[in-house]
């Protein structure tokens, strides 16, 4: 009897007969053998035909399976390190579970809006299934860190009655006749499970009303958000660096095979390494309006004009060979999708060029008090090669509820976490405002209306204590740590302005 096993177990069944029950990713035929390209969740697998070994009708049956049709393949394992995967099966025997025809997503040329409209099928891609079980090893690797260190889980409302942030990224919702907003975060809700239970978390979606159609930004996205008593500025930034190594340590170890299917220079994140860097936004102000940062922007600047005439040319030679006589099918579609990507790259280094001077004019001109934008973000982050912690930001480009630094009281005690490579802020915290007064008075200073923070200033009321946390932006670090540039292949079902399906 043939063992019925994955694709990622074949190397246990070398020289066995056994049964795959998957998809048929893709064919070729060469007359007397059909090369099946099985994928079953776990991995791709070649799986060879002979016509011999099966009946004429069998034969011909598998050899006009579609794209992506239902299949269980039964044959012997045997190695061979040329074959995607690693192993390769003699067929005697497929059987069809369901025949597909008419596969949308072809090998031919496909733009990222006909993708995403498919979204539900773009996962069969090996590119997005990569992508996705990183996604799945990082979400794990968030939940056990906490739990293996003492962190008790907090789920938190969606529906919030007023602002944990900016009130202008507010999404509305009529509940039952009253407004009410979905949620931007959990952290006014930990902090009062945090005095229950000195270390907690909670881990959901979130959400932002921001007008913005960056490449860092969705309206719905996952946030960790670590809350911790006793706790002040360092306690705060100690949790950040370890838990980010931790969590990119765990993704080299069990997803290497992914991020080189993705393209990631490993290199990259096997250099990070504690301690991370540290400046305040202070020095990241001088930092910005430094020579350094006008020189990298210029460099920048000539870079992105050079990859556009060489893009250009690139698109024209591919076009005129794909359009040139006898060209074959495979190599035609082959070519109208490197065609595509070079025009998408085209359009991304043709916006650099236009907006590289306004980056460079907004740095050099970086006045203090104002908050750090992406670019901003970006420059600073590229002059470091870990992650950078920049700390003690102008108190009034903050939330309400960070606590004013006794020293300077012009700044908070908070922290952004950027990644490097440009990749931006993938950690935002700080140490809370723990005096009620304090905290009362910037209530009122943001025109907030105090009794719709009655049940948070009760926490101030009754045992208040130092304390701390932060929130991960689960999407963004999925990015990074794939070396994606756009957000919305980091999420199952992408939510942007003017995207809501599927």
């Amino acid at each position: 009897m043939p063992i019925a096993t994955t694709i990622a177990e074949l190397a246990r069944h070398v020289g066995q007969t056994v049964t795959l029950s998957g998809w048929l990713y893709n064919s070729r035929s060469s007359g007397k053998l059909l090369f099946l390209v099985v994928r079953d969740g776990t991995g791709l697998c070649q799986c060879v035909l002979e016509k011999t070994a099966v009946s004429p009708e069998a034969f011909e049956a598998a050899r006009r399976l579609g794209q992506e049709s239902a299949l269980r393949v039964t044959g012997a394992v045997r190695a061979d390190e040329r074959s995607v995967g690693g192993h390769e099966l003699a067929v005697s025997e497929v059987e069809v579970v369901q025949s597909a025809a008419g596969y949308p997503i072809t090998p031919k040329a496909h733009g990222i809006d006909f993708l995403m409209k498919n979204r539900h099928l773009w996962f069969r891609s090996q590119r997005q299934w990569a992508i996705l079980r990183v996604r799945h090893t990082i979400v794990d690797g968030i939940r056990r860190y906490f739990n293996d260190h003492g962190f008790i889980l907090i789920d938190t409302p969606i529906f919030a009655p007023a602002a944990g942030e900016g009130a202008q990224t507010l999404f509305a919702v009529d509940y039952f006749g009253e407004p009410v907003y979905l949620a931007q975060t959990g952290q006014l809700y930990v902090e009062a499970a945090m005095m229950a239970h000195r270390k907690v978390y909670c881990f959901g979606p979130t959400f932002r009303a921001e007008k913005s159609k960056t490449r860092r930004h969705l309206t719905e996205f996952w946030m960790v958000e670590p809350e911790i008593a006793y706790a002040d500025l360092d306690d705060v930034c100690a949790l950040a660096e370890d838990f980010v190594y931790e969590l990119v340590q765990r993704v080299l170890r069990e997803r290497r095979m992914e991020l080189e299917l993705l393209g990631r220079d490993l290199a990259r994140l096997e250099a990070i390494q504690k301690p991370f860097h540290r400046i305040t936004y202070s020095q990241a102000a001088d930092i910005l309006r430094s020579g350094q940062t006008r020189t990298t922007f210029e460099a920048d600047l000539e870079r992105a004009k050079a990859r556009v005439e060489e893009l250009k040319r690139l698109i024209a030679e591919k076009e005129a060979e794909r359009g040139a006589a006898g060209i074959k099918e495979w190599k035609a579609d082959k070519l109208a999708q490197e065609i595509l990507d070079a025009r998408e790259e085209l359009a991304d280094q043709e916006e650099a060029v236009r907006n590289i001077p306004t980056h460079m004019e907004l740095a050099a001109n970086f006045e203090w008090g104002g908050d750090l934008g992406g670019s901003d973000e970006t420059i600073i982050a590229r002059l470091h090669d870990r992650p950078v912690f920049v700390t003690h930001y102008p108190r009034g480009c903050k939330a309400f509820y960070m606590k004013r630094n006794a020293d300077d009281p012009r700044v908070v005690n908070n922290l952004d976490l950027l990644a490097p490579e440009g990749y931006g802020e993938i950690i935002g915290g700080s140490q809370r405002e723990d005096d009620l007064d304090a905290l009362l008075e910037r209530i009122k200073e943001d025109g907030m209306n105090p009794a719709d923070y009655e049940w948070y200033l009760d926490l101030r009321r009754y045992g208040t204590v130092p304390h701390g946390g932060f929130g991960l932006g689960v999407e963004r670090t999925v990015a990074w740590i794939c070396g994606l540039k756009h957000i919305r292949e980091t999420i199952p079902f992408a939510r942007m302005m003017g995207r809501i399906y599927p």
